[in-house]
């Protein structure tokens, strides 16, 4: 079995680690905290050579945890080759590869979200600022790594984040939302395409610093089981998941992997903020640690089109991930900083992601670099255990929020 990278994977390479019809794990290029679990391949991102690594090597199953070497075709490459990978083909990857897809994808099916407009010509944008006025959302089209996004609450603001991401000498596209209140939660699901199995719900914290001020980032932390409503959750299936698989299908796209749906709760009920093609980062760290099926065999009948009959199975309890981010992040995130991690007590784990072990010496290697997640009975606990592990680790100048979890609790 064979992994190509991404912050979140060390969780999916955990729990991959624990199914009975393993027998050997790669990770392609994966990191220090995965060395243990994993023998690491070196990739310099080409699809295709992989693929044929993989061919050669005789793997079995692929899982991919990243957005982009989904949107490159890695998928594609894989199947031609005969090979099983879970994970969405190219064109199924663009309702994240492309908000401007995903957009029009919503409005030909019904999904609710925001209204929007797409834009890649930066005068007609600026003048449509001055039309609609503010709050208004603004988002580069494309893969920007969680980071793409502008709420603006005044015109200058809005204006420089159009002119940012449309005054390139290669141009670019910006999909202009509308401003939706309410509270933010993620339902991720397993399918084949046909069968659409969800996953208890979360709640990511996007924003660098407590109170969701500061720059928006890939993620400071999530919690899970996210208290939603038993009808909103039947809503988001019904009226979001269900119509969009059967909308790519209608389009000749057959689905197969998870994905992902970032909601905003309003007042009429869910709407789609974004859709991904793979596991969030840091929702599969939460959401992982409490799935008591065996992944692998889920994963298995994805990738072979026999989802249906399959049920999950989730521990009681909760859990609560909180991201170490490195000084700078998300700008200028430094790298090259020792890091001490201990060996964590029961009911914490750590999953590593920027790191990477050289001399003896661990370091830091990106902007995300750590993952702390605490499991508990109830959210409290789970929140409680993680925070009182954090001092313990050595991380001089790391960035994390201080009020992960505290709006579920609330809710809760």
């Amino acid at each position: 079995m064979a992994f190509p990278p991404g912050e979140g994977l060390k969780a999916l390479l955990w729990k991959a680690a624990q199914s009975p019809l393993v027998d050997r794990l790669y990770a392609a290029p994966g990191n220090a905290g995965m060395a243990p679990l994993a023998e690491l391949v070196p990739w310099n991102g080409d699809v295709e050579a992989l693929a044929d690594w993989a061919l050669g090597e005789g793997i079995d199953l692929t899982l991919v945890g990243p957005e982009a070497p989904l949107v490159e075709g890695i998928a594609d490459a894989f199947q031609k080759r005969g090979l099983l990978i879970f994970g969405p083909t190219q064109k199924a990857a663009m309702i994240e590869g492309s908000k401007a897809f995903a957009k029009g994808l919503m409005e030909r099916y019904g999904i609710p979200t925001a209204r929007y407009r797409v834009f890649q010509d930066p005068i007609l944008a600026l003048e449509y600022l001055e039309e609609v006025g503010v709050p208004i959302v603004i988002k580069d089209s494309g893969l920007a790594a969680g980071k793409g996004v502008t709420v603006a609450f005044d015109l200058h603001t809005a204006k420089q984040a159009v002119s940012n991401l449309l005054s390139g000498p290669e141009g670019g596209e910006v999909v202009m939302e509308e401003y939706l209140e309410g509270e933010e939660a993620t339902v991720l699901a397993l399918t084949d395409g046909e069968t659409i199995l969800p996953l208890l719900p979360s709640q990511d914290h996007k924003r660098l610093l407590d109170g969701d001020q500061g720059p928006m980032t890939g993620g400071m932390g999530a919690v899970a089981p996210y208290p939603m409503d038993a009808a909103i959750f039947r809503r988001v299936e019904e009226e979001i998941l269900k119509p969009l698989i059967q909308g790519l299908r209608a389009e000749g796209v057959v689905y197969r992997g998870v994905v992902y749906a970032g909601l905003m709760l309003t007042r009429e009920g869910p709407k789609v903020l974004e859709f991904n093609a793979r596991f969030g980062d840091p929702e599969a760290q939460a959401l992982l640690p409490l799935l008591q099926s065996d992944l692998v065999e889920l994963a298995l009948r994805v990738a072979e089109g026999r989802l249906k009959g399959a049920e999950l199975s989730w521990r009681e309890g909760a859990s609560a991930c909180v991201v170490l981010a490195a000084p700078g992040y998300p700008e200028n995130p430094r790298k090259g900083i020792p890091l001490h991690v201990p060996e964590p007590p029961e009911g914490v784990l750590v999953f590593h992601a920027g790191t990477r072990l050289e001399g003896g010496v661990l370091w830091s290697q990106g902007g995300r670099v750590l993952n702390v997640v605490g499991l508990g009975q109830d959210l409290k606990e789970a929140l409680e255990r993680a925070y009182a592990f954090i001092p313990r680790v050595g991380f001089p100048g790391a960035q994390y929020r201080k009020d992960i979890g505290l709006r579920a609790l609330k809710r809760g």
